[in-house]
C-alpha cells in the first residue's frame, strides 16, 4: 500500500475508534489502527498526524449518521448559544469539537469561562435548575502542577465548562492536537457564524421553542441517582440497592431490545418511585415522570407488577384479559423476565450517565 493511501486508511481507522469511543488519546487510536490494518512494523512517517485524524471524525460520522449528523451538530451549537447567553457575565467561549464540527458519539460541549470565583457561576446554574458536578484536577506539565476547575452541566447535551481567572480572558490557548490557537467564539461570534453557516435558520426562534420543549434526561437523572441510597429486601433484590438494579436491567434490555427507545426507558424507569414512595413506587413512579414519557413506556412501567402476577398466575381475570388485548403485552412479559433476571451481585454495569447518553444516542439515531 502506497504511503499516502496508508496514512489515509489509517486516519480514518483512528477516527473510526475515536468516534465510537473505543479510544480516546489520538496516538493510541493511531497506534492501535496501524496493527490493525498492518503486518509488519509500520515506520513513524506513514502514521498520521492528529490533525490528520481529526479531520477523519467528520468523514467517519457522515458514513455512519447521515444527514442527522448535520442536523445533531447545529442543535448542540444552539444549546451552546443558549448557555452561554445565561453565562453571559463570565465571558463564555465555545471551543472544541462542536466549534469546529469534530463531534463525535458522546461529543461534551466545551465551554471556557473566566471569573475568580467557581461559586458565582455554580451559583447562577444552581438558580436557573441546572445539575451539574464541580472537580477540580491536578495536571503536572513540565513539572509544574496546576489545578484545573471543572462544572460538568447535564442537560439535554452534557457540557464541561473550565473556568480560568478573569485576566487569561485574552490569553491565546494552543491547541493540543494543531499545535496552533484554538478556534473559539464569543456569544456574538457564535451568533454570527451560526447565521452564515445556516443561512435559513431562524435563531431566535429555534432558541425559544427549545427552551419551550421539556427535556426528559435531566429529570431522569435527578430520580435515578438518589436510588443508590435505597437498599432493597436481601430476599428478592440480592444485589442490592434500586439503582444497581435498574442498571442491571437496562443492560439486559439492550441486549434485546437496543434499538427501543421507550422499552429501554422503562427497563431503566420502572422501580423510580421506589425513592419517592416504597409502599406505591408505580404510582409515585408515573406521577414523576408524567410528561416525560410516551404512553407506551407508561404502560409498561404501570404494569410491570402486575406482569410479576401473571407469571405467578396470581392475577385476576379483569387485569389479564387488559395486558392481553395490549400490543405490547409480549414486550411487557419480556420486560418482566429481564426485571427478574437483572439481580446478581457484582454484575457489571455502566453508570447512570453513560446509560443516559446510550438512550439519548439511541434516540437520535431512531431520528
Amino acid at each position: 500500500m502506497a504511503n499516502v493511501k496508508l496514512r489515509q486508511a489509517i486516519a480514518l481507522e483512528a477516527a473510526r475508534l475515536m468516534y465510537e469511543r473505543v479510544e480516546s488519546e489520538y496516538f493510541t487510536a493511531k497506534r492501535k489502527a496501524a496493527k490493525r490494518l498492518c503486518r509488519g512494523r509500520v515506520k513513524p512517517s506513514d502514521l498520521p498526524s492528529n490533525s490528520e485524524i481529526r479531520d477523519q471524525i467528520p468523514v467517519f460520522a457522515r458514513l455512519h449518521e447521515g444527514d442527522q449528523r448535520t442536523r445533531h451538530l447545529r442543535e448542540m451549537r444552539l444549546a451552546a448559544l443558549h448557555l452561554m447567553r445565561l453565562l453571559k457575565p463570565f465571558r463564555p467561549r465555545l471551543i472544541g469539537s462542536v466549534m469546529t464540527g469534530h463531534v463525535r458519539q458522546g461529543s461534551d460541549i466545551d465551554l471556557h469561562l473566566f471569573s475568580n470565583s467557581a461559586g458565582l457561576i455554580t451559583d447562577l446554574l444552581e438558580s436557573n435548575g441546572y445539575q451539574f458536578d464541580l472537580q477540580r484536577k491536578q495536571v503536572v506539565k513540565h513539572g509544574a502542577a496546576r489545578v484545573f476547575t471543572h462544572i460538568h452541566v447535564f442537560d439535554r447535551f452534557t457540557y464541561e465548562l473550565t473556568i480560568y481567572a478573569e485576566d487569561q480572558a485574552h490569553y491565546v490557548f494552543k491547541s493540543s492536537i494543531t499545535g496552533k490557537a484554538i478556534e473559539r467564539a464569543s456569544v456574538a461570534e457564535l451568533e454570527e457564524f451560526l447565521r452564515q453557516e445556516y443561512p435559513d435558520l431562524d435563531l431566535e426562534g429555534e432558541l425559544a421553542a427549545a427552551a419551550e420543549a421539556s427535556d426528559p434526561y435531566p429529570v431522569f437523572r435527578r430520580l435515578l441517582l438518589p436510588l443508590e441510597d435505597v437498599r432493597q429486601s436481601a430476599k428478592h433484590h440480592p444485589e442490592g440497592d434500586v439503582l444497581y438494579h435498574l442498571l442491571q436491567v437496562l443492560e439486559l434490555a439492550k441486549e434485546h431490545r437496543d434499538y427501543d427507545v421507550e422499552f429501554l426507558q422503562a427497563a431503566l424507569l420502572h422501580d423510580v418511585g421506589k425513592g419517592i414512595d416504597p409502599y406505591d413506587h408505580v404510582t409515585a413512579g408515573l406521577e414523576a415522570l408524567e410528561g416525560y414519557i410516551t404512553p407506551r413506556t407508561a404502560f409498561f412501567i404501570e404494569h410491570h407488577m402486575h406482569a410479576l402476577e401473571h407469571r405467578q398466575g396470581t392475577l385476576g381475570a379483569k387485569m389479564t384479559q387488559v395486558l392481553r388485548a395490549s400490543p405490547d403485552f409480549d414486550d411487557l412479559m419480556l420486560l418482566r423476565d429481564l426485571d427478574s433476571a437483572g439481580r446478581i451481585p457484582g454484575a457489571l454495569v455502566c453508570t447512570v450517565d453513560e446509560a443516559l447518553d446510550f438512550l439519548k444516542a439511541t434516540e437520535r439515531s431512531n431520528g
